[in-house]
C-alpha cells in the first residue's frame, strides 16, 4: 500500500535558548490508508503535540509531513479531528452541530442529509437528532461530536483522548461505536490515548512512545479479528499482547 501520511525527521521544540524544552522528535514514520494507528505513550511524551503537527494547527520546529502527497504548511480542513472536550455549540441539536461542520466548509447541510442520519444511526442517536447537548449524557455527547467529526467523509481522522474523561462502562460502549464507524467508513485514524487496553482493542498498529522526549520506539501489529468484541478481549491473544506492552512501559520505569 501507498502511505497515506509521512513523517520524516519530524520535531518539536518549545521555547529558545536555556528555556527550550524539546518536547516531541525526531521521527519517521509512515501511515497507510485505511490504517488504525494508536500513539501510546506516559503524559507529557509529545502524542498530541504530534497530532496538533499532522493536523497543522502547530508548527514542527524541523522534518517534513506529507499528507496525500501534499505537504502540511498549514491547517487542514480536508480532516475530522476530535478533542478530549468536545466542541459542541450548546444552542444547537444534535443534528444542527453536524450540520455545522458543513457550513463551516461552506458545503449545503441539505446535500448531506442521509449521510447524518447514517451517522446517527450508528452510534445509536437517531431519537436524540433534535435534542441540544445539555439534555445528553457525556458519553452521548462524545457520540454526536465523533458524528461531527466523520460528517464530511474525511480520508484522515485525529482523536486526541476523545475517551478520557468518561467512566469505564460508558468508554466500553464508546469504543465498540468508534470501532463499527471505523469499519465501515474506514477513514486512517491517529488515535492518542493513555490506554494500554484501548490501544489493543481499536488499533491496526500501536506505536509506542517513549517519555520525552517522545520517540516511536517501536511500532507493533495487532493481529487480532475485527470486530473486536468481549470474546476477542477475553482471549489469551489480547492478554499477550496487553501484557507485552506493559512490559515496555515498565522499562520506561512509568508503570
Amino acid at each position: 500500500m501507498n502511505p497515506l501520511i509521512e513523517l520524516t525527521d519530524v520535531a518539536k521544540t518549545f521555547g529558545q535558548g536555556a528555556d527550550a524544552v524539546h518536547a516531541f522528535g525526531p521521527v519517521d514514520l509512515t501511515i497507510d490508508d485505511g490504517d488504525f494507528i494508536s500513539f501510546l505513550g506516559p503524559s507529557g511524551c509529545g502524542k498530541s503535540t504530534l497530532m496538533l503537527m499532522v493536523a497543522g494547527l502547530l508548527e514542527r520546529t524541523s522534518g517534513q509531513i506529507v499528507l496525500g502527497g501534499q505537504p502540511v504548511d498549514g491547517p487542514r480542513t480536508d480532516i475530522g479531528i476530535m478533542f478530549q472536550d468536545n466542541t459542541l455549540v450548546p444552542w444547537r441539536t444534535v443534528r444542527g452541530n453536524i450540520e455545522l461542520q458543513l457550513e463551516m466548509r461552506g458545503i449545503d447541510p441539505t446535500s448531506a442529509a442521509d449521510r447524518i442520519t447514517v451517522l446517527l444511526q450508528s452510534v445509536h442517536l437517531q431519537d436524540f437528532a433534535d435534542r441540544f447537548p445539555y439534555e445528553l449524557s457525556g458519553g452521548m455527547q462524545q457520540r454526536a461530536a465523533f458524528c461531527q467529526a466523520m460528517v464530511h467523509d474525511p480520508q484522515i481522522m485525529l482523536l486526541d483522548e476523545p475517551l478520557g474523561k468518561l467512566d469505564a462502562m460508558t468508554r466500553e460502549q464508546i469504543r465498540t461505536d468508534l470501532q463499527t464507524l471505523w469499519m465501515q467508513q474506514k477513514p486512517t485514524v491517529i488515535f492518542v490515548t493513555h490506554s494500554i487496553e484501548e490501544a489493543v482493542q481499536l488499533s491496526s498498529r500501536v506505536a509506542i512512545i517513549t517519555p520525552r522526549p517522545g520517540r516511536v520506539e517501536k511500532i507493533i501489529p495487532i493481529d487480532l479479528p475485527f470486530p473486536r468484541d468481549f470474546e476477542v478481549k477475553n482471549s489469551p491473544e489480547f492478554a499477550s499482547y496487553v501484557r507485552d506492552i506493559q512490559e515496555i512501559f515498565r522499562g520506561y520505569g512509568v508503570i
